[in-house]
């Protein structure tokens, strides 16, 4: 069997990698270079913490358990398993946060309940404020440097065979002929037995295409739940292992003693077409705001600000299964898809092999398609919410 994957970010290139694993010949299409989409400006966050409904639970549960198994079995040092250690600051964050563990207590979710002391433990340098509420910790839970994770991939796939084509926009389907295909920008038509649309927040302009609307979220105004800061700081001498989550600030190891740093409610001004400079107002918040999170981060500044752009299907679900129109175009989309993409490769190449996936079946495209539901307003972001 020949199948074409279109897209080679963290999923295209993990359906990629299984499929060949399996014995299938593969072909990778990607409109610039791997990884340069959603998977270059995500936060990292392998986790199943905020993810509702059950459901959606369930399959990243299977995911963060995913990434686990694939970093024990390999060199795995995309994967940090160092955990994560959450602490609220603010009135609301408090009750959220010790609702939230009671419910992941009752699913059996790896959380406790520590004390200052423990916090401290576990992340030297930590500045716990007197007024505090519940400081959880997430011990499974684990980040990720997504650009070593497709390092792996890419090396994983040349040994496999996998051909990886780059710059390569794909402009049409071909529907009419005994076997599917598509036409490149160069005009080059490639065929196979199966595709697999791998290519996140663009998805819903590749499948027009196919005359297939399949809507997601997309970028409308500066703000939107699309969008949001990513800033990278300069090595710092800073003793920090795992992820941080406050009430104001998400911190996390960015390698070499750099801190990636997160602040929602500050997203209310990112716009990916006017991303402010790092000596901006934007970059001095978010270094005021560490300062009060970790000791000795006062020489800290900001080398990177960026707007990363999220891949959100149009009611905030992930999208796994074939189209009914097109069974031989298979259709991935997810907002999820740092902590899914090592399961979706696994479950998405055994489906397109024959083998149904009961992890998937709750997730077909058939929901969203050709207007069945159009574009709906998405639920706020919670403190710890990516």
């Amino acid at each position: 069997m020949h199948v074409v994957v279109i897209g080679a970010g963290v999923i295209g290139l993990s359906v990629a990698t299984e499929l060949a694993r399996r014995g299938a010949r593969v072909t990778v299409v990607e409109q610039e270079t791997p990884g340069v989409g959603t998977s270059a400006t995500s936060y990292g966050w392998v986790n199943a913490n905020n993810k509702e409904p059950r459901d959606y639970y369930e399959l990243n549960l299977a995911g963060l358990e995913a990434h686990h198994r694939l970093a024990r079995d390999t060199d795995g040092r995309w994967l940090v398993a160092g955990g994560h250690l959450e602490i609220a600051t603010e009135p609301s964050h408090r009750d959220e946060l010790g609702q939230r563990v009671t419910r992941l207590r009752n699913l059996g979710y790896d959380v406790e309940l520590i004390s200052p002391a423990r916090a401290r433990q576990l992340a030297p340098g930590l500045i716990i404020p007197a007024e505090h509420g519940p400081i959880a910790y997430f011990a499974r839970e684990a980040h990720c440097y997504p650009q070593l994770y497709l390092a792996f991939l890419l090396t994983t796939a040349a040994e496999l065979g996998v051909h990886v084509i780059s710059g390569a926009q794909v402009t049409s389907f071909h529907l009419d002929s005994d076997q599917p295909a598509v036409r490149l920008a160069d005009g080059t038509v490639i065929g196979g037995d199966q595709f697999v649309s791998c290519v996140g927040r663009w998805t819903e302009t590749l499948l027009a295409q196919a005359d297939v609307t399949l809507p997601m979220a997309t970028f409308e105004r500066a703000g939107d739940v699309t969008v949001g800061y990513l800033a990278v700081t300069n090595p710092l001498p800073v003793d920090l292992a795992r992820l941080i989550t406050t009430s104001r600030l998400n911190v996390r190891p960015d390698g070499a003693g750099r801190l990636l740093l997160q602040a929602l409610d500050l997203d209310s001004t990112a716009d990916p077409r006017d991303v402010p400079a790092t000596d901006s107002r934007v970059a001095k918040e978010l270094l005021n705001r560490l300062t009060s999170v970790l000791r000795n981060t006062g020489a800290a500044s900001i080398t990177q600000l960026r707007v990363g752009q999220r891949a959100i299907p149009a009611d905030g679900r992930t999208v796994a299964g074939p189209l009914p129109s097109a069974p031989w175009l298979y259709v991935v989309a997810t907002h999820s898809g740092v902590t899914l993409a090592p399961l979706l490769g696994i479950l998405v190449a055994e489906e397109i092999l024959g083998t149904p996936q009961p992890l998937l079946a709750t997730f077909r495209p058939d929901r969203l398609l050709d207007g069945a539901i159009r574009h709906t307003p998405l639920p706020a972001r919670r403190p710890g919410q990516q």
